[in-house]
């Protein structure tokens, strides 16, 4: 075998390893720990902290001055980066319909709602992004989550 097809093979391999590995989807900050829950030696994947981001655009806001947009613009940032922190704790509910007539689609809709409570958001930054533009980063803790998730039992 050649150095050139040994290294290749090399490098291959060791991509393939590599992705065999845990990823952490976006927003998520991972850290293993033991399993309380069985009490065996498994090791589970904790969720540490996490994160949404939301943007809104300045110059659709409501307001009559560009410091009333810009403050509407922030606060319809942070309201898109909660519904996204609502999404990945309480999960999304899709409907969907689709009509069909002879054998072709005519119709096809679907809606998703998202619905649940956010609270203890800490916000990581506010960012002009752009000229029209805000971004807000919000972050929720371990400790948390868990209690919006027992909130969310008791609720339902």
């Amino acid at each position: 075998m050649s150095p050139l097809k040994k290294m290749m093979s090399m490098v291959l391999l060791a991509g393939l390893v590599a992705a065999c590995g845990p990823v952490a989807p976006m927003g998520y900050k991972l850290k293993f720990e033991k399993d309380q829950m069985s009490g065996s030696d498994a090791r589970v994947m904790a969720i540490d902290t996490v994160t949404a981001i939301g943007y809104a655009v300045v110059s659709t806001q409501p307001g009559r001055t560009d410091a009333q947009r810009r403050l509407m613009a922030i606060r319809a940032a942070r309201m898109a980066a909660m519904r996204d922190l609502a999404e990945q704790i309480h999960g999304l509910k899709v409907d969907g319909n689709t009509t069909v007539v002879d054998l072709m689609v005519q119709n096809d809709t679907f809606r998703g709602v998202v619905t649940g409570i956010i609270r203890g958001a800490r916000t990581v930054r506010i960012n002009p992004t752009g000229e029209d533009t805000y971004e807000i980063v919000l972050e929720l803790d371990r400790a948390m989550i868990s209690d919006l998730m027992r909130s969310a039992r008791n609720y339902s």
